[in-house]
C-alpha cells in the first residue's frame, strides 16, 4: 500500500470508506454486547442486567485508558506517514506498543485489588454486587490483551488499511457471538459464561490485528531502551491528555449511574439496556472518531489543512444525517425494544422516553468525537482534555443532578443529553478555529522559508528541497 493514501482524492470518500469499515467492526462488537444482554435477561433475574451495568461502567474506565493510549499511537504513526517517514512511523509504533502494554498491566493490577470496593462505590449492593464482582473478575485480567489488540488495530488504521482493522473487530465479535449461547446456556455458566466469551473475543482481536500490523504492513521496528526513552516524550505528549480526555467520559457515566441507582434496580436495568442499544444504533457515529483521525493526521503531516477542514465538515454532515435516520428507526421500534428485553414498567418508560425524545442530541456527541479526533491528530490533545472534562464537570454532573431532583430518572437522561448539545457545538467551533490558525501559520512559515532559501541562493548545493526541508508542519 502506498504511503499517505489520504492526502489525495475526495475527503468525503475517505470519510465514508474509513467510517464504513470501522462501523462494520463496531456493529459486530456492539451487536454481540446487545445479544449478551438479551441472553442474560432470558435468565429471568433483573439483578443480572444491573450487574452488567455496574461492571461495564467500571471496566469502561480501563477501556477509556486503552482508547487514549491507542489514540496517541495512531496520531504519531499517521503524522509520520503523512510526512513520508515510514521509518519513524515504525519506531514510534513499537515504542507505543511497549508503553501501552506496561500501562494496562499496571492499571489492571491495581483495579483487581480494589474491585469489590470500586463496584460498591458505584452503587452495587447485595446480589447485584456479587454478580458484578464475579463478572469483572473474569474480564479484568484480559484487559491488557484488549489494549494490545486495539493498539495494533489503531496502527493498521493509521497507515490507511481500514479493512484489516475492521476484520480484527469482526472476527472477535463472531467468536463472542458463537460462544455466548454455548457458555451461557449449554454449559450453564450464566453470567460467567458471557464473561468468558468476551475473553475469547479479545484473544481473537489480538491475533488478527497483530498479524495485520506485523506480517502484512511490517510496521513495527526493533527499538533499544535508549530509543524507547527518546520516543516516550512524544508518546506522553499525546497519550497523557488523550487518556485524561477519555477518562472524563466514564467519570461522567459513573455519576450518571450512581444517580440512577437512587431510583432502584429497575431504573439501572433500563439504563443498562439502552447502554447496549445506543452503541449499536450509533455505531457509525462512534466509528467517526477513529475513522477521521488517520485522515486528519496524514493531511496535517503533509501540510494540507484545506483537506483537514473539509474532512471535519464532511464527517459532521455524515454524522448528522445518520443520527436523524436512526431517530426515526428508534421512535418506531421503542415498544418492540421494551418487549424484546422483557423490561419492567420503570425500565420500559425510560427506554421509550430516550428513543422518542433524546436521540437527536447524539448529533452533538458525534461532533465532539470528531473535534477531539482533530485535536489529537493536530498535536493539540490538551484541547480535547479541556472539552471532555468541561463537559463532565460543567455539563453532565450539574445537569444530571438537577434533572434527577426535578424529574427523576427521566431527568437524569435528559440532563446528560443537554450537556452533549452544548459542548458538542463548542467543540466543533474550536476545531474549525484551530485548523484555520494552523493553516495560516503553515502558509506564513512556508513563505518565510522560501524567502530565506532564495536569499541563501541554495548555498548547500542547490538541492531543491525547500518543500520538505524548510517547511514545518506545526
Amino acid at each position: 500500500m502506498s504511503a499517505a493514501v489520504f492526502t489525495q482524492g475526495s475527503t468525503m470518500r475517505h470519510v465514508l470508506l474509513m467510517t464504513g469499515a470501522s462501523t462494520v467492526g463496531l456493529l459486530a462488537m456492539f451487536g454481540v454486547d446487545m445479544v449478551d444482554m438479551f441472553f442474560l435477561t432470558m435468565l429471568g433475574e433483573q439483578e443480572l442486567a444491573a450487574a452488567v451495568g455496574f461492571a461495564g461502567t467500571l471496566l469502561f474506565f480501563l477501556v477509556a485508558v486503552s482508547i487514549g493510549l491507542q489514540i496517541g499511537m495512531g496520531a504519531l504513526v499517521a503524522r509520520s506517514e503523512g510526512a513520508k517517514r515510514r521509518d519513524l512511523a515504525g519506531r514510534l509504533c513499537s515504542s507505543a506498543l511497549i508503553f501501552n502494554t506496561l500501562v494496562s498491566v499496571l492499571i489492571c493490577a491495581v483495579a483487581w485489588f480494589f474491585l469489590r470496593d470500586l463496584l460498591a462505590l458505584l452503587g452495587a449492593r447485595g446480589q447485584t454486587l456479587d454478580y458484578a464482582t464475579a463478572y469483572a473478575q473474569i474480564l479484568l485480567p484480559s484487559m491488557p490483551m484488549m489494549v494490545l489488540g486495539m493498539s495494533a488495530a489503531a496502527g493498521v488504521r493509521a497507515v490507511g488499511d481500514a479493512r484489516r482493522s475492521m476484520w480484527a473487530t469482526l472476527v472477535g465479535s463472531v467468536v463472542n457471538g458463537v460462544l455466548d449461547p454455548i457458555f451461557i446456556f449449554v454449559f450453564a455458566w450464566g453470567l460467567e459464561g458471557a464473561a468468558w466469551a468476551s475473553v475469547a473475543s479479545r484473544v481473537a482481536v489480538l491475533v488478527v490485528a497483530w498479524h495485520a500490523l506485523f506480517s502484512v504492513h511490517q510496521l513495527p521496528q526493533k527499538v533499544n531502551f535508549a530509543e524507547f526513552l527518546q520516543d516516550l516524550k512524544s508518546i506522553l505528549q499525546i497519550a497523557i491528555p488523550a487518556v485524561l480526555t477519555n477518562l472524563a467520559t466514564p467519570i461522567g457515566a459513573s455519576f450518571v449511574l450512581m444517580t440512577m441507582a437512587q431510583f432502584g434496580d429497575g431504573a439501572v436495568a433500563g439504563a443498562a439496556i439502552m447502554g447496549r442499544i445506543t452503541p449499536l444504533a450509533f455505531a457509525a457515529v462512534f466509528a467517526l472518531s477513529s475513522a477521521v483521525g488517520p485522515i486528519i493526521g496524514q493531511n496535517a503531516g503533509a501540510g494540507r489543512y484545506d483537506r483537514v477542514r473539509s474532512t471535519l465538515l464532511n464527517a459532521v454532515s455524515f454524522g448528522a444525517v445518520y443520527v436523524l435516520l436512526i431517530w426515526l428507526a428508534l421512535w418506531l421500534s421503542a415498544d418492540f425494544i421494551v418487549r424484546t428485553f422483557s423490561a419492567g414498567p420503570e425500565a420500559g418508560q425510560l427506554i421509550e422516553f430516550y428513543c422518542r425524545w433524546l436521540v437527536p442530541a447524539f448529533v452533538f456527541n458525534g461532533t465532539l468525537f470528531i473535534a477531539n479526533a482533530s485535536f489529537n491528530n493536530l498535536h493539540h490533545p490538551q484541547w480535547a482534555t479541556l472539552f471532555n472534562f468541561s463537559k463532565m464537570a460543567l455539563g453532565t454532573i450539574p445537569a444530571v443532578y438537577l434533572g434527577a431532583q426535578w424529574y427523576g430518572p427521566r431527568g437524569v437522561m435528559a440532563g446528560e443529553a443537554l450537556s452533549s448539545v452544548v459542548f458538542g457545538a463548542l467543540g466543533l467551533l474550536a476545531a474549525l478555529v484551530l485548523v484555520r490558525r494552523l493553516a495560516e501559520n503553515y502558509t506564513e512559515t512556508a513563505r518565510e522559508n522560501a524567502l530565506l532559501a532564495s536569499r541563501a541562493g541554495f548555498a548547500e548545493g542547490e538541492r531543491g528541497e525547500t518543500g520538505e526541508r524548510y517547511v514545518s508542519n506545526e
